[in-house]
């Protein structure tokens, strides 16, 4: 996480984007969406991680969400970042079928040289720029903004026709992560 943005409220809702390094198109494979969503649903389960809205770009995610108990939501964000970090690097190097791997895994190589906190690879990009969302219009623009990203990327005509955001659990329909809390939009 960037240094020089902050959660300053721990119990505020949080917009939040971040990006592979170099944006590279790493979530074009499911099963790298799966970690992820797994990595959000440990979170809900186990850290009181509330979701309002998310959605797995190919190259970067976007969340809306608050911590529900002691844990600051920038040291849950982290393990969320580090555990995915981890993972899905993992998940690369053994899929025989990721024709990019060594391209990938040298991406990753290099941008972690540029790194004093990083060893091996560096998956993720620094910067997330929490933004608290202090009103229900922002909490819903935030939503609007998140849902329509596949629509403006041209993946798909309506939001929830794309399966990897909440955009279902909005429409009235049930989407692949439990528990996301709806609001008014």
């Amino acid at each position: 996480m960037s240094r020089n943005y902050k959660f300053h409220n721990p119990k505020g809702v949080y917009f939040v984007s971040f990006a592979v390094i170099e944006w590279l198109d790493v979530f074009t494979r499911n099963e790298y969406k799966e970690i992820f969503l797994d990595s959000l649903r440990f979170s809900q389960q186990n850290k009181g991680m509330e979701i309002f809205a998310w959605c797995i770009m190919t190259n970067h995610v976007h969340l809306v969400f608050r911590s529900c108990n002691d844990i600051k939501p920038e040291t849950m964000l982290g393990d969320i970042k580090r555990f995915t970090s981890r993972k899905i690097v993992s998940a690369i190097i053994e899929n025989p079928k990721e024709s990019r791997k060594d391209w990938l895994l040298q991406q990753f190589r290099k941008e972690a040289e540029k790194s004093s906190n990083v060893n091996h690879y560096q998956f993720w990009r620094h910067d997330n720029k929490p933004i608290e969302l202090w009103s229900n219009k922002v909490i819903s623009e935030k939503i609007k903004y998140i849902h329509n990203n596949p629509v403006k990327e041209g993946l798909v005509y309506k939001p929830e026709e794309y399966i990897y955001s909440s955009a279902k659990d909005y429409a009235g329909e049930k989407g692949v992560l439990e528990n996301v809390i709806c609001v008014d939009i």
